[in-house]
């Protein structure tokens, strides 16, 4: 094949734009970076505190948890406008939204409970009784299993959605933050913060597969905090954003291995994927900033400056 073909194939193929919506805590905002110029293109006002943020599978529709006015928002991503709320019970902080696109479980954090929203009716389903301080939220890639971690009580709670009932309680390190299952439903990873560690599970009968650990030379210990992480497409390493410690670990999926740590923003909480996973938006809470990672030569490449303490992190495809 000639160059000038391959030429005019390249230019005939659809380009992937995108945009990663990133929570900013002490705004009341959420702001808009375009994944392709890496400047933020648009900010939104919402309601107090707005922390987790998720898309619905068509994209039409963004969810905000606004914490501190105790619901969820929905908003439509081409304007800005706030659609409708969702009852969300006290204090939501994270959710997950299952694959039905339909049911969001929210962890509400004073209240100890899971809450079940339908996201067409707009009315709680069911609560579900969880440990102290909820905070966590995952689903399984078949929806059959949600997962809530309990800072307080230090434990995954395992909840069969089909019955809204909890079949396992499994204990983790000190303080989880985050959960998320592997692309293929085989295992679940468990931050804690305050432990310092991941723990993995086999979600087939959930004992204990083995836990990540990180060390960094000339940062204290105290200070490696992991909370939110990302998995590549492809399954074969994590990164975990480690807080305080203002790094992010490269993490070999099969060894549990950390291979590297970049150096990012302060306070680094969220992550999410450009569309075509080329690159790493890392939320960094005190410095007010995104951190952009080239996701193949692992290393940081700019600084994006937001709103006041970013937090949650998603990415919308927008056609190019």
């Amino acid at each position: 094949m000639t160059r000038l073909a391959l030429l005019l194939m390249t230019i005939a193929l659809p380009v992937q734009a995108g945009e990663i919506w990133v929570t900013n805590e002490k705004d009341d905002t959420v702001s808009v970076i375009d994944a392709d110029t890496l400047e933020v293109v648009k900010t939104y006002p919402t309601g107090e505190r707005p922390r987790g943020i998720t898309f619905s599978k068509d994209f039409s529709r963004v969810y905000i948890c606004a914490s501190d006015s105790d619901t969820v928002q929905v908003m439509d991503p081409a304007t800005g406008a706030i659609l409708h709320e969702l009852p969300s019970g006290e204090d939501p902080e994270q959710f997950v939204l299952a694959p039905d696109d339909r049911h969001l479980y929210i962890a509400n954090e004073d209240d100890a409970v899971t809450t079940v929203v339908d996201t067409e009716s707009r009315t709680v389903v069911t609560q579900i009784n969880v440990g102290i301080e909820p905070e966590g939220m995952a689903v399984s890639p078949d929806g059959k299993v949600a997962i809530t971690t309990s800072e307080t009580t230090n434990m995954a709670h395992w909840i069969d959605t089909g019955t809204h009932q909890l079949f396992a309680n499994t204990l983790v390190d000190s303080r989880p933050r985050h959960a998320e299952f592997t692309a293929d439903g085989a295992q679940l990873w468990v931050s804690a913060e305050i432990g310092g560690t991941i723990t993995v599970f086999k979600a087939a009968d959930q004992t204990e597969l083995g836990k990540v650990r990180f060390e960094i030379t000339g940062v204290n210990s105290d200070l490696i905090q992991p909370v939110g992480f990302k998995f590549t497409p492809d399954g074969k390493k994590a990164f975990v954003a480690l807080g305080p410690a203002n790094h992010v670990a490269v993490v070999d999926t099969a060894t549990l291995a950390v291979e590297k740590y970049i150096l990012v923003g302060r306070r680094v909480w969220h992550m999410a994927f450009s569309p075509d996973n080329a690159q790493l938006f890392t939320t960094n809470g005190v410095s007010g900033d995104v951190t952009v990672i080239d996701v193949a030569a692992e290393d940081a490449v700019k600084s994006i400056k937001v709103g006041r303490f970013p937090w949650g992190a998603a990415m919308r495809p927008t056609k190019g």
